[in-house]
């Protein structure tokens, strides 16, 4: 396995993050080493994304002397190894946790029971002493962490949750000591020892953590099910003897073969064979695709009945799947606009919780009744126990991660994490026609010829003339013109007119092909064929001109069908409220035509490919939130304009690497499912927000003793670290019930 530093940055594991405070620590620890760029922290998953040109090494060092433990991320991980080292994580504070908490319970049913012995009494002598120093032992092996934690950062002068936790549990264990030797000076009410109160947090805390582990764990499922489509071998065909060798060895241009009930290893070009391919775990589509020689296959993918030979094209990081495992990720680690709020407060959070401990310990001691250092002492512990901010850190990133996993089982790639924030604000739709709405795969309708060339002749001239194109149109004429068995020309001096057509010379004949702009631009009148050409738009198909030495001489019409759910998806989208706008370059009627199939009411139509772009900005500028969904080179501008790019993943890499997300199939229902998803998750991530924030607004003034002027209530510390605790795991389950949203269920919209 290779170390994970790429152009998309190098991927660290750190270890020893507990709330958002750490996260600001490794943030600015990292971003203070030469070459960083770019820091991205992911509280969620415990990693660091890092862009720029710095040393890994020295990445390292300074995560470890910002008090954390820092390890490079490889390539592929074990998915199965991975999820051992949560598992053992989670047992590991299992055991903390049971440690602390048998030992607690055991000191408060003594106590409940009348068998502790008075602190004054000879037996009390003897007793409190050995439990003070069997407490201290399983603070040291319950809450070493913390303790550790909170000494490196008061090093660096800083603090964090783990800060929190050790003042509120060192100074109970601290004060218990001291009410031992000097009960007899202090008040009778205040010579209480808060021992177990010391271990009863710790076990809570611990609890709470390792449940956290485990929902976290689950977060990841999505990335693990993506890392375990990448087989570890691959039957390569090597001077002419079939090997099994290990993935990495695999190299461009090779020759492999794939049996039936096999994981595809690398990408390639199938050469020999066929066979059907399950792609649904990369695509989300349910039904296995038909592969004959020429197409082309995915690494991770599983094929299902026949065996066939195929040339690899990507291999490693370059395969479909690995940039689909990067993409998902770094998605994972991004923060929408919604998360500085919180990450504002989580900065300023930990010190404002220990200035109100000292003020809530300075007001009981001062104005509360008596024993008022104990009670002074009990609210000021309160405080720092039950508000730790870990809910408040795990609120955005920890639903972030969900729902980017939810989206990649579902064949959406959600590359950017912020159009997770937008894509459900889209007020207006902007649709390209072309491989969006349509097939993609246009046909030749109809050829007709309008001077003394017969219809083959046309299209002989035609495809040999498109034969320097790259657009869909000339494919699908050059295809008709195959299937005759017409022979091409020799083509000269060949131009392509964006958006309307080509020009060539054929055997010293000059040679027009395109619409009746091109024919205008030449000066060539059209007039006398606009009724046949309004027929084949009305038609849903694209008529080309054909004309030689400035004489049209023949008609001929492509058609390109809509996609069989494309009618479904606007229906979907209008139900959503969202305006939506086809743009196109083709002509008005045939426009209008196809829109009319789709159920799209408003059309831009002859857009050239440049100014799709400034359509986008025009919608903006009036006001309209605005998505953008294309698949060609054509679309890359517009689709970086929009404030959500949704690109068909069957398209272009320009298009895919200019969208916020992509389609991996070319359904455009994926579209409205992208929507429900956002609206999901941004509920979600303020119903996180909300709780974690109103936890800390009511828990810390009940904990400073709000209640007891009233009600005579005080709250019990070892409640505020099972609440402290819950607070987290609670924000985590919210999250995971992301995991179960019906995305294609139009109730949820």
């Amino acid at each position: 396995m290779s170390q994970e530093q790429t152009a998309d940055g190098i991927r660290l594991s750190i270890l020893g993050m507990r709330c958002a405070g750490c996260v600001s620590a490794v943030e600015g620890a990292l971003a203070g080493v030469a070459g960083v760029n770019e820091v991205t922290v992911n509280f969620a998953d415990h990693s660091a994304l890092v862009k720029g040109t710095a040393d890994p090494e020295q990445l390292k060092l300074a995560v470890k002397e910002s008090g954390f433990d820092a390890a490079i991320m490889e390539g592929f991980e074990d998915p199965a190894e991975q999820e051992q080292q949560e598992h053992q994580r989670y047992q590991q504070l299992m055991q903390k946790a049971k440690v602390a908490g048998g030992f607690g319970a055991f000191l408060m049913l003594i106590d409940m029971l009348g068998w502790m012995p008075h602190m004054g009494s000879p037996a009390g002598q003897w007793f409190w002493p050995i439990v003070a120093v069997i407490t201290l032992g399983i603070m040291a092996y319950s809450g070493d962490h913390f303790y550790k934690g909170a000494y490196k950062s008061l090093l660096l002068k800083q603090a964090n949750m783990d800060t929190l936790i050790a003042l509120g549990t060192g100074s109970a264990w601290i004060y218990s000591c001291i009410v031992i030797d000097y009960q007899a000076m202090l008040p009778t009410l205040a010579a209480h020892a808060y021992f177990e109160a010391a271990v009863v947090i710790l076990a809570f805390i611990n609890l709470g953590t390792g449940l956290e582990t485990l929902a976290r764990g689950r977060t990841s499922s999505a990335i693990r099910q993506l890392i375990g489509l990448q087989p570890r071998t691959a039957r390569v065909i090597r001077d002419g003897e079939e090997l099994d060798i290990a993935i990495e060895h695999v190299g461009l241009g090779e020759t492999l073969r794939v049996r039936p009930g096999e994981k595809i290893a690398v990408d390639g070009v199938l050469i020999e064979g066929h066979s059907s391919v399950d792609e649904s775990m990369l695509t989300g589509e349910s039904l296995p695709i038909e592969k004959t020689v020429g197409m082309q296959v995915v690494a991770g993918t599983m094929n299902q009945t026949g065996s066939f030979l195929f040339t690899a094209t990507r291999i490693g990081r370059d395969t479909a799947l690995a940039q689909i495992i990067n993409s998902v990720r770094q998605a994972q680690s991004s923060k929408p606009e919604i998360a500085r709020l919180a990450d504002k407060i989580s900065a300023v959070f930990v010190p404002a919780v220990v200035g109100l401990s000292v003020f809530t310990f300075l007001v009981w001691i001062i104005f509360g009744p008596e024993p008022s250092l104990g009670y002074a002492f009990v609210t000021s512990m309160t405080v720092l126990v039950i508000a730790c901010p870990c809910a408040l850190g795990l609120a955005t990133p920890i639903s972030v991660m969900v729902a980017v996993g939810r989206a990649a089982q579902s064949g959406i790639l959600i590359r950017k994490g912020e159009a997770l924030q937008t894509a459900g604000k889209i007020s207006c739709l902007v649709l390209d026609k072309t491989g969006t709405i349509t097939e993609g795969k246009p046909t030749v309708a109809a050829v007709s010829a309008l001077a003394d060339l017969s219809e083959d002749q046309v299209l002989q001239l035609a495809a040999s003339i498109e034969s320097g194109s790259e657009h869909p149109l000339a494919a699908a004429i050059l295809a008709a013109a195959e299937q005759k068995q017409l022979p091409l020309s020799k083509v000269t001096q060949f131009a392509a007119s964006a958006g309307h057509g080509v020009s060539a010379n054929i055997d010293e004949q000059a040679l027009l092909f395109g619409n009746t702009a091109l024919m205008a631009e030449h000066k060539i009148a059209t007039d006398g064929y606009n009724e046949q050409l309004e027929q084949f738009a009305r038609l849903g198909q694209t008529p080309m001109l054909l004309a030689v030495n400035q004489r049209i001489v023949g008609i001929i019409a492509v058609s390109d069908p809509i996609k069989k759910d494309s009618a479904a998806a606007v229906q979907h989208l209008q139900h959503l409220g969202i305006r939506l706008i086809m743009v196109t370059g083709d002509n008005k009627i045939t426009a209008n035509a196809i829109a009319k199939q789709a159920g799209i009411s408003e059309v831009r139509a002859q857009v050239l490919p440049q100014d799709k772009a400034v359509v986008v900005k025009e919608l903006q500028q009036q006001g309209e939130i605005v998505g953008m969904v294309g698949d060609g080179i054509n679309d890359a501008p517009a689709l970086a304009q929009a404030n959500v790019g949704f690109a068909i993943g069957t398209g272009t890499d320009v298009a895919i690497e200019s969208a916020d997300v992509v389609i991996l199939q070319g359904s455009l229902l994926k579209v409205p499912e992208a929507i429900a998803l956002s609206k999901a998750t941004v509920i979600n991530i303020k119903q996180n927000l909300f709780g974690a924030f109103i936890y800390n607004s009511l828990s810390i003034p009940i904990a400073a003793g709000l209640l007891y002027p009233v009600f005579g209530v005080l709250l019990n510390p070892m409640i505020a670290g099972a609440a402290m605790a819950m607070s987290s795991v609670t924000v985590v389950t919210n999250a995971n019930r992301l995991r179960w949203t019906k995305l294609d269920d139009t109730s949820n919209r």
